[in-house]
């Protein structure tokens, strides 16, 4: 380690301890008892002595969770007009003000009110985090960015708020509430999770059998990732083995990039690595000429790389093949990732003899590739 690395390495330890502890209490689904946990584990640590504080918290009228509310501090909630309602939401201008230990935050894949300090609630969670405040929260799997894809699969619809999977990277602990199906069901026909006329709707949808079953793997298996990459982290690094880098190579299509950069931010977490996003700029998607829905695609890429730890990489060039060539050899990539040839990269930007071009030049360099659908 040289000195200025030295330097770094002391700075992010400082920082560190500056900042509050960040539990996160994850599950496959709602009603598995995530709310329920965090103020439990509250009502422990105010009898400890700590002062512990509600920031936020969604009961869902469920009973068992309600009557824990009881007894906890609470921060009220900020009231504000939006399209002519009075709405509530989140104060975290009161929270760091007040500056508890320690403060509950429930729905952390929530969208705040337009108008809020951050677009979303992990953002204010962040800010409470580098205040010194330690901050206990909850997540359902399905609202992990990196999983998109493999949930809209599973539940046959899109979840529109979700968080990075850097999130989850920056908890100290991650704790995976787990309930069988069988438990689940009976949850949900006892009324513990939802109203009586909204059960069979729920049986119907996203409580299916087979639905629960590969959520509650999802979530297993993203739990025992986390703990992987802890011990992993507490090993020397073994310098015989290869070193894993990711490059997502995207077009301005909407939708097949977003899975390319799903799926190389995914590999980067299994193999505790760096990912970058290469979108290589040719003359005819020039500044003058590319659709302006096209740059809002591109827009929302370099976003979603960003969120997800990504570096965004753009580059000016007649050659697709070469660039991408010559970024794999910077920064000594291992494997690259695209969208499948019939419905981006390959087809729309590359021809056939370029396409070859790069499969021939990866493959000389011991260089993978994956062709994402």
């Amino acid at each position: 380690m040289n000195r200025e690395e030295s330097v770094q390495h002391f700075l992010d330890l400082l920082k560190k301890s500056r900042r509050g502890n960040f539990k996160i209490y994850i599950g496959m689904i709602a009603g598995v008892g995530k709310s329920y946990r965090m103020l439990s584990e509250a009502h422990e640590l105010l009898r400890s002595g700590i002062d512990v504080r509600i920031g936020y918290i969604e009961t869902h009228g469920r009973t068992e969770t309600e009557a824990l509310v009881g007894g906890l501090p609470l921060i009220p909630r900020r009231k504000s007009f939006y399209k002519g309602k009075e709405v509530e939401d989140m104060d975290l201008d009161a929270i760091l003000n007040i500056h508890p230990e320690v403060v509950v935050v429930d729905e952390l894949a929530h969208t705040n009110i337009e108008g809020s300090k951050n677009e979303k609630r992990w953002q204010d969670v962040m800010d409470i985090l580098e205040a010194g405040i330690s901050v206990i929260t909850a997540v359902n799997i399905q609202h992990l960015e990196g999983l998109n894809e493999e949930v809209q699969d599973i539940a046959g619809i899109e979840v529109k708020e979700r968080i990075p999977d850097s999130v989850l990277e920056q908890a100290d602990e991650v704790v995976n509430i787990d309930l069988t199906a069988d438990e689940l069901v009976a949850r949900l026909k006892a009324g513990k999770i939802y109203k009586p006329e909204k059960v069979q709707t729920a049986l119907n949808n996203f409580f299916k059998a087979e639905n629960i079953l590969q959520l509650r793997e999802l979530a297993l298996k993203e739990v025992a990732l986390r703990v992987e990459k802890k011990v992993e982290n507490s090993v020397p690094v073994n310098t015989g083995v290869r070193h894993e880098r990711f490059l997502a190579c995207i077009s301005s299509h909407e939708k097949t990039p977003r899975k390319v950069i799903r799926k190389a931010a995914r590999l980067a977490t299994r193999y505790n690595s760096k990912f970058y996003v290469l979108y290589v700029q040719t003359p005819r998607e020039s500044m003058d000429r590319i659709p302006l829905a096209n740059q809002r695609y591109l827009s929302n890429h370099f976003k979603l790389a960003t969120e997800l730890g990504g570096e965004v990489i753009r580059i000016q060039s007649e050659s697709i093949p070469k660039s991408i060539v010559r970024v794999c050899r910077e920064k000594q990539i291992s494997t690259v990732c695209v969208g499948k040839p019939s419905f981006s990269l390959c087809s729309v930007l590359l021809s056939v003899f370029q396409y070859r071009t790069l499969l021939n030049s990866l493959s000389q360099l011991n260089i993978d590739l994956i062709i994402i659908a």
